[in-house]
């Protein structure tokens, strides 16, 4: 599939604020610091549609963005510790309140430094997506740090963390646009079935 339209739509901090989209839905989930938002201006093809920070914790709404063929909606990341437990609380509530909508949730992408093994709070996102029976996939960010060799091998072990099939693990680049064109197959697939 090809992106040719990416905008930003709006920021929702609350459930009322929260948007019932026509089309396929792609939520975007992860630890701060991750790499979601270079991740969304790598399918964008754009520099600054969402904003990188060397701050971890940038993303404290969920942002919507309309891809043309389907929506992409970014979530606060989680388990940044400099974070106050009344903030922690707060990103919390909102995304057991975005995730209850499931009905309008068509896929999660689940952002992972490929460097680093699934955190605590990793596995527990991973233990709620599949209580829920939401489909995700786990996008490796950083992939560029690596060499061919160890991309394959960090995407075993992070398969074996989660109890996945290497096929749910997706090794992406935001610097060289390395695994941009499998992620695209990805989005493809997810707006072919309609959001299934």
């Amino acid at each position: 599939m090809q992106i040719k339209v990416a905008k930003f739509v709006v920021s929702a901090a609350s459930q009322a604020q929260f948007l019932h989209p026509q089309k396929p839905m792609v939520a975007v989930c992860g630890r701060s610091n991750a790499g979601k938002s270079t991740l969304i201006n790598m399918l964008a093809n754009q520099k600054r549609l969402a904003k990188t920070g060397a701050a971890p914790g940038r993303t404290r709404l969920v942002n919507y963005f309309d891809f043309g063929d389907f929506l992409l909606a970014d979530l606060p990341g989680y388990g940044y510790a400099a974070v106050s437990k009344e903030e922690k609380e707060k990103w919390g509530k909102l995304l057991d309140a975005f995730f209850a909508n499931k009905e309008d949730i068509a896929h999660v992408f689940l952002i992972s430094d490929i460097r680093r093994d699934p955190s605590g709070d990793d596995l527990q996102m991973v233990s709620f997506l599949n209580y829920h029976i939401l489909p995700f996939t786990v996008i490796a960010t950083k992939c560029d740090k690596l060499s061919r060799m160890k991309v394959k091998e960090r995407v075993r072990a992070i398969a074996n963390a989660y109890g996945l099939g290497t096929g749910n693990v997706i090794a992406v680049s935001g610097l060289t646009g390395d695994g941009k064109e499998e992620l695209l197959q990805k989005l493809g697939h997810i707006i072919s079935l309609g959001g299934e």
